[in-house]
């Protein structure tokens, strides 16, 4: 899960945050007890139980060769879809992905005041890189499943979340 998606699926094994303003407002997600992962290096210093990974800023794709180096794409969510194919999973279900500001900054609405908020530009370059990452990713044998129902997103099969959960 990714920021604040992480309360549509507390259960889940993995809660990534890139920005330590992020784990900071939530003291560190105590309530989540899975594995907790940023790239910030704050956030990991913290006794808050966050394992670090490494973004390579320069790189805005998939990055599979040193696990725990990832490519930026400038959001956590490439971050996290990098991650999960380093891990080698099958399948990944996109919840929050929005990609798009028509609906609002985010499926959650915007951030409290502490946190920066997208601009379009912002997620027009995210919206691009991880379609961009779809061939990657059907290359690698993982299948991606956008349940996501705001999504701009139009290289992954769109699909109820709880259709996802049933898969």
């Amino acid at each position: 899960m990714i920021n604040d998606s992480w309360r549509l699926a507390p259960w889940a094994d993995l809660l990534y945050a890139c920005d330590f303003a992020w784990w900071r407002l939530h003291g560190g997600v105590p309530q989540f007890a899975g594995t907790k992962v940023s790239q910030d290096e704050k956030a990991c210093r913290k006794p808050w139980g966050v394992r670090q990974v490494h973004v390579t800023r320069e790189q805005d794709r998939l990055l599979l060769d040193t696990p725990g180096v990832l490519g930026w794409g400038g959001n956590s969510g490439f971050h996290a879809l990098n991650l999960a194919a380093q891990f080698g999973v099958r399948r990944i279900v996109l919840v929050g992905y929005d990609m798009t500001l028509a609906n609002g900054v985010h499926w959650h609405g915007p951030h409290p005041s502490e946190l920066n908020n997208p601009m379009a530009g912002n997620v027009a370059r995210w919206r691009r890189v991880i379609e961009a990452a779809a061939t990657t990713l059907t290359g690698l044998g993982i299948e991606v499943l956008n349940a996501s129902p705001m999504s701009a997103l139009e290289a992954y099969p769109k699909v109820k979340f709880e259709d996802a959960l049933a898969c």
